[in-house]
């Protein structure tokens, strides 16, 4: 009796073990789970992908697929906490700038020979640009999202001001010209959510030639705030401290925060993600008339960066070459537009961009579709110590500097010289 019961023991903490290991797992009947693990959000958004997890299951019975929600807002320490622990999803979506640490540390795959041809050519190399760590591409850039100015339409009309289009857009001068005649009356042209300042202003500073981060010869990489970079956030700058067109009241907001002033007819504009539109659908009062505008442009005309959406593969998966066929199921062309609808986002696949669906007028989608050839990869994408250098350097003197606390010179300085001693730790 007490050999039997030592050996139910044994067989209890086997399977204890087996059920906390990380990765898919294998059914008696040779079936093959896969965990994926999905941040969608937004209502449509988690619907689409719920409905494609049973669509697979449905015509794959060999190879189940379980869907497991997570949250952007804790991924990286929870993903980092499942890499350790050897929990890790088969399948993991992510962005692009949170990659790096991942893809460095040996916790995803390459799926540089995991991927078909069809996925790999029909997603533009500037997009992989993303994903690529190295020599390995470590997540498949599925959905972006360019930032663009939503406007209200009766003021816009009521100021006489051109509308400007992707093929005619606002110089940066311009812009500033415009958002000064919008002001007056207690309402101001425009409404900068800056919480976060950095990837806002390094990513539309792409438009005005801006690059900030210059790598050398020997690979290394420096901080120079040079003219071009200045061009965006001195203009943010001088519209709230010098023209007062741009309320200072919102500098320290998120993009939600300001949604109610703009209702209100308190600010004629606000700089958003594209993102942020089915909010507006959704909260807008009865009548209120909105319409989707392209950022600013200069040098770089209407570039600027961004960090795509990814799907990533474990490196601790058994079942790497399932997981490869799920994600390239996900994304074919009509599923890959699915997903972009269910989040009011831009698919990164040349065909799926085709798509009627995404060139209607309504809510804008047709002028951010226009934009999608000028999305590049983020400036700092493959910087090492950026995080960093964003947290404790970047931040507050951006903030400051777009307060009024310090100048031009100032965040210079601070930008270069405390910039790169920090980066410099990084590449030692």
């Amino acid at each position: 009796m007490r050999t039997r019961i030592t050996l139910l023991v044994a067989l209890a903490l086997t399977l204890l073990l087996a059920g906390c290991t990380g990765g898919g797992s294998d059914a008696d009947d040779g079936r093959i789970t896969l965990r994926f693990q999905s941040l969608a959000w937004q209502d449509e958004s988690v619907r689409a992908n719920k409905e494609l997890v049973r669509e697979w299951n449905a015509t794959h019975p060999d190879v189940r697929v379980e869907y497991i929600q997570g949250s952007w807002d804790s991924v990286h320490d929870q993903l980092l906490t499942s890499f350790e622990g050897g929990e890790a999803p088969d399948v993991i979506h992510d962005a692009s700038d949170d990659l790096a640490d991942f893809a460095y540390g040996g916790y995803l795959a390459d799926l540089t020979d995991l991927l078909p041809e069809r996925l790999k050519s029909d997603i533009p190399q500037r997009s992989w640009e993303t994903t690529t760590f190295g020599d390995g591409v470590y997540g498949v850039p599925f959905l972006q999202e360019p930032r663009v100015l939503i406007a209200n339409t009766e003021l816009l009309k009521k100021a006489g001001v051109r509308i400007p289009t992707p093929e005619h857009p606002w110089s940066w001068p311009e812009f500033r010209q415009v958002t000064g005649q919008l002001s007056g009356d207690g309402r101001y042209g425009v409404a900068w959510p800056l919480k976060e300042p950095v990837s806002a202003t390094l990513n539309l500073s792409l438009s005005a030639g801006g690059q900030l981060f210059h790598r050398g010869a020997d690979g290394k990489v420096t901080v120079r705030f040079e003219e071009a970079d200045q061009v965006v956030p001195r203009t943010i700058h001088d519209q709230a401290n010098t023209d007062h067109s741009a309320s200072s009241s919102t500098l320290g907001s998120g993009g939600s925060d300001t949604l109610p002033g703009f209702f209100a007819g308190k600010y004629a504009m606000v700089p958003l993600g594209f993102s942020y539109r089915q909010q507006i659908v959704q909260q807008a009062p009865e009548g209120f008339d909105w319409q989707v505008l392209p950022a600013p442009a200069g040098a770089g005309g209407l570039t600027q960066g961004v960090s795509p959406q990814t799907l990533s593969i474990a490196e601790d998966s058994p079942h790497k070459r399932a997981a490869a066929e799920f994600i390239d199921f996900l994304l074919r062309p009509a599923n890959m537009v699915r997903l972009a609808l269910g989040d009011w986002m831009l698919p990164t696949g040349t065909q799926a961009l085709k798509d009627p669906a995404l060139h209607t007028d309504e809510h804008g989608w047709a002028t951010g579709t226009a934009l999608a050839a000028h999305l590049r990869p983020a400036p700092a994408q493959s910087v090492r110590g950026y995080p960093e250098w964003k947290d404790k350097v970047a931040t507050p003197a951006l903030q400051e500097y777009y307060s009024g606390a310090i100048g031009l010179d100032e965040l210079r300085t601070r930008l270069e010289e405390d910039g790169n001693l920090v980066l410099a730790r990084y590449q030692r």
